[in-house]
């Protein structure tokens, strides 16, 4: 379960950050198969500003279209070969497609795979040769062969730079905590972040729920929940200053608003997998309560709990 509340964070996460420069599609099904990739990002032609985002901009831009595969435990062999046999399903798709229009595809045009993982064994890499990756990218990327359009970010390996901030947010332990910290500083000066400290929030809540209901989340996670609780609370006063002092008491009220909704949305699409009418109406009414009520309803009671409830008021 807690992977699992790690995995949503990190496809809503990227799909918060690349969202202003391209096209981001979350849980993609693959035709041949029953199986979903977890992100897919088409950046615009010459996506303004998107350098911003240092190592993971770069990334986003290497190819017409990009796969992300994001891990929160080490991958292993097994995964990279499913997430390069997804990727393969989608370059043979595409080639069929072509091929019935009787056009030739260029090989730039198939979309190029990142593996994100926070660690890995050195057996993995047996046979990959380094030195191109070294060069061009830096320590912690590792690229496949030109064949394979793969490649592997091995998170905790990269350099505490702000180049790859963005990426090691997505790592654990005391890389993602650090991460945070200077996430945190960032986020001062940068408007497009709001969104990103609102998924911080929802992953807080999660993963609290998660620590009372099981007693075996681990050290990362417990550690995790502290920090980013002092994070959230400190940049929540400081937003509610500022919209004090500059008098905007309705635009307050509204973005307040906007907020609970946006939480109590991620919450039950997380939980329930998709947020239908019914649901719609439960959003309505528990948004009026404030943070500290509606939170633990929405991620202790069922389904049916949540509609009995709130239909019946």
């Amino acid at each position: 379960m807690t992977r699992f509340i790690h995995d949503q964070f990190a496809k809503q996460y990227l799909t918060e950050i690349f969202t202003p420069y391209g096209k981001v599609e979350v849980s993609q099904d693959i035709i041949s198969e029953k199986r979903q990739i977890d992100v897919l990002f088409t950046p615009f032609s010459n996506p303004e500003n998107i350098e911003k985002l240092g190592l993971l901009g770069k990334m986003g831009t290497y190819a017409n279209s990009i796969v992300f595969e994001p891990f929160r435990n080490p991958v292993d062999r097994s995964e990279i070969r499913s997430c390069m046999g997804k990727l393969f399903d989608i370059h043979a798709n595409l080639e069929r497609q072509a091929k019935r229009n009787n056009t030739r595809i260029n090989e730039n045009q198939l979309p190029f795979l990142w593996i994100l993982t926070p660690t890995a064994s050195e057996e993995i890499f047996k046979g990959v040769d380094l030195s191109l990756e070294y060069q061009t990218w830096g320590k912690g990327v590792y690229l496949l062969d030109e064949v394979s359009r793969t490649g592997i970010i091995v998170i905790h390996q990269l350099p505490s730079t702000p180049e790859t901030l963005f990426l090691r947010v997505l790592g654990r332990g005391k890389v993602q905590r650090k991460a945070v910290e200077e996430l945190e500083a960032l986020a001062n000066n940068n408007p497009q972040l709001e969104n990103v400290i609102q998924l911080v929030h929802d992953l807080i809540a999660m993963l609290s729920a998660r620590q009372q209901k099981e007693k075996d989340i681990d050290q990362d996670d417990q550690e995790l929940i502290m920090k980013l609780s002092e994070m959230y609370q400190e940049l929540l006063e400081q937003i509610k200053e500022e919209k004090r002092q500059e008098g905007i008491h309705q635009g307050r009220e509204e973005g307040e608003k906007r907020e609970r909704r946006a939480m109590a949305e991620s919450i039950l699409q997380v939980r329930f997998g998709k947020v239908d009418d019914d649901l719609e109406q439960v959003i309505d009414k528990i948004i009026t309560l404030n943070r500290e009520e509606f939170t633990p309803l929405l991620l202790q009671l069922s389904r049916e709990e949540l509609l009995g409830r709130f239909q019946e008021d």
